[in-house]
């Protein structure tokens, strides 16, 4: 019996809002057929934000396994709390406040606010993707924000746009999303000399070829060739059309909710929410897929 066609399957998708996301419905990540990723892998690069809600059959395993679909794995980032996976996993990451009996911590990045920023953009080469797993969820707090970098690009009036296109921007590696000084590291609030790489404030994306502002994060960041002052000038300039009303997506989890992010493409944030409420996602994070150049 000959194989199915890819072109027999269709994904259904349901928009997030109506510049970008999309959530995939009807689809069971643990079971996920090699034609329906296919279509998946489409609709993500297209989308820059994938929801897959209710997957009450995953497993870490399972997750491992579409994760390693994406592509190479990277391991956990060094965060403030250091690097936490999930037992067994090496290369899941464990985002959570709950503590130990003894006072330690589990995960990383704690209850408290994350702002808005790309994961990992102080490397060479940033993750291509990231994917978080709820598997417990506070009883409010917590929602993870998402703004599409193309369409910020799309928002600039010419002249800035065209100075967007023009610079080099330092993507701090001092301190985490949380603002917490990453394991090792030395403390430094001088953008000028604070560790981190270069990367271009637009990039044209390495897979779907689309344009796209690529900020990183603001705390620490630095345009290169200019004195502080004016670097801050131009860095505020920029973020003001990073996370416009029109452009962002605000996402409430749900339990065995599968939330999977273009990194190259998209920033994000997350709200803070009860220090006493337990809120434990499992993360995912794809290697880099080519460098980020400009257009």
């Amino acid at each position: 019996m000959s194989a199915v066609p890819a072109s027999a399957f269709s994904l259904h998708l349901r928009p997030l809002t109506p510049k970008f996301g999309a959530e995939v419905l009807d689809l069971d990540l643990s079971t996920i057929t090699d034609a329906q990723f296919e279509q998946v892998y489409a609709a993500w690069l297209r989308s820059h934000v994938l929801l897959f809600r209710n997957q009450v059959n995953l497993s870490n395993q399972a997750f491992e396994d579409f994760s390693r679909r994406l592509g190479e794995l990277d391991p956990p980032p060094n965060q403030g709390a250091g690097r936490k996976n999930v037992p067994g996993y090496p290369m899941l990451y464990v985002v959570s406040n709950e503590k130990s009996a003894a006072g330690e911590a589990l995960g990383a990045l704690g209850d408290g606010e994350a702002t808005w920023h790309t994961d990992m953009s102080y490397l060479p080469l940033p993750p291509a993707a990231s994917m978080l797993w709820s598997i417990r969820i506070p009883p409010t707090g917590g929602d993870t924000w998402f703004c599409s970098m193309p369409d910020a690009l799309k928002s600039m009036p010419a002249d800035i746009a065209a100075l967007a296109r023009k610079v080099e921007i330092k993507h701090d590696g001092t301190y985490d999303s949380g603002g917490n000084l990453r394991k090792g590291m030395q403390a430094n609030d001088d953008p000028s000399t604070s560790a981190g790489t270069l990367h271009p404030a637009v990039i044209r994306h390495p897979e779907s070829g689309v344009e796209t502002l690529y900020l990183g994060r603001r705390r620490n960041a630095h345009v290169a060739g200019y004195d502080l002052a004016e670097s801050e000038r131009i860095l505020d300039t920029l973020w003001q059309y990073a996370a416009l009303d029109g452009n962002i997506y605000k996402h409430a989890w749900r339990l065995h909710d599968v939330v999977l992010w273009d990194n190259r493409s998209t920033m994000h944030r997350r709200d803070a929410f009860d220090p006493n409420a337990v809120r434990t996602m499992h993360r995912s994070q794809i290697k880099g897929k080519g460098e980020l150049a400009r257009p």
